[in-house]
């Protein structure tokens, strides 16, 4: 990984979006959460790896399937070996969600529009209740996801915005840390849609990074999701670099 800004931006979704579990293992991570989320249920090829890269896929394998999880390696374009990709890709993982990771400055802002919106700096059961309103989740992944986001990093904010009657229209979670506000978990009620929730949202997130600290941005996009790139884009984030999964099914 030569460029520096690409592993500080690894270590920090890393520590902002975390796993119940994480094991070390020869430059790999291996993270394991119940199966809630790709990112917190992967292998992840973070530093230079040394041993036989195939030998190290099957005892990745055999600690997955023991776990009841499918195998799953985050990909980016510095994942050591560098023929990893290439061998997953023999050995039947297919590509699953590539991810834009992008940046964008704070400097200059505009202002938040009216005032429909609650930051906590803590996660609380009405925001969680409000966000699975948006994102349902099944009871096994509700119990994992309060876990997780509770051992998010410190400086952190829980948001939601409001319709002009009170309904709960966007929801999302900024997490500082180094000079950076990762944006995570950002989401618009689908009856809220294309109404300008979700700049207000960000907008308010962003704002809030700047207050405590923050002088960039980053979030991670999948590449398909067009609504969200251009709500971004908004805002002037630019790509970084990409990543992807591989993903085989356990057997």
């Amino acid at each position: 990984m030569d460029n520096p800004l690409y592993r500080k931006l690894e270590e920090l979704s890393l520590n902002a979006w975390p796993s119940l579990q994480t094991s070390v293992y020869d430059g790999w991570l291996l993270r394991y959460a119940n199966g809630y989320t790709k990112r917190s249920n992967c292998v992840m090829p973070l530093y230079e790896s040394h041993g036989d890269a195939e030998g190290k896929i099957r005892y990745c394998e055999q600690i997955y399937s023991v776990l009841g999880l499918d195998f799953v390696f985050k990909i980016t374009p510095f994942a050591s070996p560098s023929h990893l990709d290439s061998l997953l890709e023999e050995q039947g993982y297919r590509i699953v969600e590539p991810v834009y990771v992008k940046t964008a400055s704070l400097l200059e802002l505009p202002v938040p529009a009216g005032d429909h919106c609650q930051i906590d700096d803590h996660m609380n059961e009405r925001w969680f209740e409000e966000f699975t309103q948006m994102m349902p989740l099944s009871d096994a992944h509700r119990e994992t996801a309060v876990k997780l986001l509770n051992s998010m990093p410190p400086i952190k904010c829980f948001v939601t915005v409001y319709s002009e009657d009170g309904t709960p229209a966007a929801c999302g979670i900024g997490v500082v840390e180094q000079g950076y506000i990762g944006l995570y978990d950002i989401v618009t009620s689908q009856q809220f849609r294309n109404q300008g929730f979700g700049y207000q949202l960000v907008l308010q997130i962003l704002h809030w990074g700047k207050q405590n600290g923050a002088t960039d941005a980053y979030l991670l996009v999948v590449q398909e999701n067009k609504p969200a790139n251009r709500l971004y884009d908004k805002f002037g984030f630019e790509t970084q670099y990409e990543y992807w999964y591989r993903v085989k099914s356990k057997k």
